[in-house]
């Protein structure tokens, strides 16, 4: 029998700002359900990685292809509408919003179809609300429906900012950099929060704590100056002297 293809298969990916290659003939395949994280000093090229998959950014070369369809050159909204969602390093929500509302709007923008803000007809808004309900409750923010966004602490906004991107139903969810910022106890939180969230949802992570990093991923792919590194479980990556050289020794 035939192997399952990749949900995500990455080819020769380079993508170059004049001069500086910012990520150089980059290749790696997750499969679905997997939980990959991408570590690697800064300026490794994790981000633009993200921007590339995402659309963001076009790619200078190479092949990028999710559930067996290309990527390459689609605008953010096309790849959105396959569905692949990610939450930034920085807060991106409707401050004076509700948290409910806030993920209504994201239900409402479903990756799968044409956006409805009013959603129009009431079985398309009770199914909205559903969605939106449910994302709620996935990222622990079920308690604060009402609350405006703005009101809630910082990592609670973290929070409900991966809410919004699970509202869109992805196959594929990348989050960067989701416990920047927070104390201890957020951050527990936080990766409580995400060893939770649905295996029918495959997560690419980008992520400088190492305990966090050990706790959420079944693999590790690090990046350096561009390139892959190396990859593995987290121990395997732990223990090459390489990896401990470039980057673990400096964190």
């Amino acid at each position: 029998m035939t192997p399952p293809a990749p949900l995500l298969a990455i080819d020769g990916l380079s993508r170059r700002f004049g001069a500086l290659a910012a990520l150089n003939s980059v290749s790696l395949t997750i499969e679905s359900r997997e939980r990959r994280a991408v570590i690697g000093p800064n300026g490794a090229g994790k981000t633009t990685l993200f921007n590339v998959i995402t659309g963001q950014l076009v790619p200078s070369a190479g092949r990028l292809d999710f559930a067996g369809q290309s990527l390459a050159g689609l605008p953010p909204h096309a790849v959105a509408r396959r569905g692949i969602s990610r939450s930034f390093q920085r807060t991106n929500l409707f401050s004076r919003l509700t948290v409910i509302e806030n993920l209504r709007l994201a239900a409402g923008a479903d990756g799968r179809g044409s956006y409805n803000l009013l959603g129009r007809g009431a079985g398309r808004r009770a199914a909205q609300l559903r969605r939106a309900a449910e994302a709620a409750d996935a990222v622990d923010l079920s308690g604060r429906l009402g609350d405006a966004a703005g009101s809630l602490s910082y990592g609670e906004q973290r929070q409900l900012e991966v809410g919004v991107a699970l509202a869109t139903r992805p196959a594929l969810l990348l989050l960067d950099e989701p416990t920047a910022g927070m104390s201890p106890e957020e951050t527990l939180r936080m990766t409580r929060m995400i060893e939770g969230l649905p295996r029918e949802v495959t997560l690419l992570i980008i992520e400088h704590d190492m305990d966090v990093v050990a706790s959420l991923a079944d693999r590790v792919t690090v990046l350096h100056y561009g390139e892959v590194l190396t990859e593995g479980t987290f121990e395997e990556v732990k223990a090459d002297p390489r990896v401990y050289d470039v980057y673990l020794g400096a964190v």
